[in-house]
């Protein structure tokens, strides 16, 4: 039987690295043309995955035409005629990491630090749900994840964001990526979708991905213009309304029910309002989203657990408008949870116990001080006059411009040599072009101890 190592899968969910491990022994000629794929039950249980795992790298691989069924016999290999031999293929394309990196300082990394990981918590709710939900941990899970996360989740939602949503508008799974999957095949090919520039360049690749028409929509000091919508005849734009990233900036309430009367305009178009780090805000309490001041059904709101608990726990969620809720269940509930029965009820057990909540404060606290650090530690050293830093109550990352003749690319490969990646806030910009010699620096995984030899390191490098 197939056998893979699934402990180093880096950002990949399972069911993806699991697809790419059979693609890759396709193409190999490893698993040959007409090959029978081990049955899913069996398979999941050789490999320690839920069966939904195995399903999901099948149904993918289908999707692509590398494998096919047949009713009651199985997986087959489909015959490939144009595939080259192992000899023919450049081995040296296929770059496999730890996941882990070399560097002094990852600047760009979103990672958590295992120091601030509530593992005590977290190991003692999983052995609850081990004890109390062994029957439920049987039940497959409803396609928009257990009800009782839901509700939990809606529960936390209206205290802390004050949303007033029902728990079948939520939408559990495991990463927004597959989130985005579902909510174009929801609104369909036939609209325009907008993007922020400056932007995620991730979800581009993931519209690109999908043959979505999309365009890039820039932003003034308040955030993305309506304007700029109508001109562009955009149906659906993609925003971050209470902290976008990278820039930083806080959309006022003005132009936010100037997009809520945009939105209200014209029946295909909707606002993907995206969440991402808003618990994090370190200046303040969090701004409160568009979801909870719409009143016209127009909002997907999309939030995950990534930043709050770790980049390694797989699990997102979005809040549909009750029209589209509706629309989701009625087309697209053939669709299994891609998030385990498991990792569900322990996530809900944590949040009903009210660890979600002191988890968070724990980490606004722990921010607050590691940015204080940096912050004085820029400030205590000769290269203050270098540099000038703004946005640094949003979140966990803040921009730094370095006042340098040295161009942009001199100075982070200066600062590569020293074992510090930084990441120049024009690769989020279509075009590359501007705000040169500006950086996102983000901190959530910096060494507290090691910040001075961090900035002593800089200052050499501008």
């Amino acid at each position: 039987m197939l056998t893979y190592n699934l402990t180093n899968i880096g950002s990949d969910s399972l069911y993806e690295y699991l697809y790419k491990c059979i693609k890759k022994d396709i193409i190999l000629g490893n698993i040959k043309p007409g090959e029978r794929l081990p049955s899913k039950r069996p398979f999941s249980k050789n490999l320690g995955v839920s069966i939904i795992t195995v399903e999901n790298a099948y149904s993918l691989l289908m999707s692509e035409g590398f494998i096919y069924s047949l009713p009651k016999k199985g997986f087959y290999v489909t015959d490939l005629k144009n595939i080259p031999s192992k000899k023919q293929m450049n081995k040296e394309k296929v770059i496999l990491t730890s996941g882990h990196n070399h560097y002094l300082a990852d600047f760009s990394s979103n990672q958590t630090e295992s120091d601030i990981f509530p593992f005590t918590t977290w190991i003692k709710t999983m052995k609850e749900v081990l004890r109390n939900n062994q029957e439920e941990l049987m039940i497959n899970s409803p396609c928009g994840g257990i009800l009782e996360l839901r509700k939990n989740i809606a529960n936390f939602l209206k205290d802390f964001r004050d949303m007033n949503i029902k728990p079948e508008q939520i939408i559990i799974g495991a990463g927004t990526e597959y989130l985005y999957s579902l909510i174009i095949q929801l609104l369909g090919n036939d609209v325009k979708y907008g993007l922020e520039n400056p932007g995620y360049p991730k979800t581009a690749q993931i519209y690109k991905s999908m043959n979505v028409d999309f365009e890039y929509v820039d932003m003034d000091e308040y955030g993305i213009d309506p304007n700029e919508l109508e001109e562009k005849k955009i149906d659906v734009i993609h925003i971050s309304p209470s902290h976008h990233f990278p820039t930083g900036i806080v959309m006022p309430i003005s132009r936010r029910y100037e997009l809520l009367g945009w939105a209200n305009k014209v029946e295909k178009h909707y606002i993907i309002e995206d969440d991402y780090d808003s618990e994090l805000r370190l200046g303040g309490k969090p701004i409160p989203t568009l979801q909870s001041i719409d009143v016209s059904d127009k909002i997907i709101y999309m939030n995950t657990f990534t930043k709050t608990l770790s980049s390694t726990i797989r699990m997102s969620y979005m809040v549909l408008p009750e029209s589209l809720a509706d629309e989701y269940y009625k087309h697209l509930s053939f669709y299994s949870c891609t998030v385990s029965n498991f990792e569900q009820y322990t996530l809900s057990r944590f949040i009903e116990n009210g660890h979600f909540e002191r988890h968070i404060n724990r980490l606004r606290n722990y921010y607050l001080k590691k940015q204080n650090t940096i912050l004085n530690a820029f400030q205590t050293s000769n290269i203050n006059n270098k540099i000038e830093i703004y946005n640094e109550t949003t979140g966990v990352h803040f921009l730094m411009k370095i006042k340098s003749e040295k161009i942009e690319k001199d100075i982070i490969n200066n600062a590569y040599s020293k074992g510090i990646k930084l990441s120049p806030l024009s690769q989020y910009y279509k075009n590359n072009e501007e705000n040169k010699n500006i950086y996102v620096m983000n901190y959530s995984s910096l060494d507290s101890e090691k910040i001075e030899l961090i900035v002593e390191k800089l200052k050499q490098c501008i």
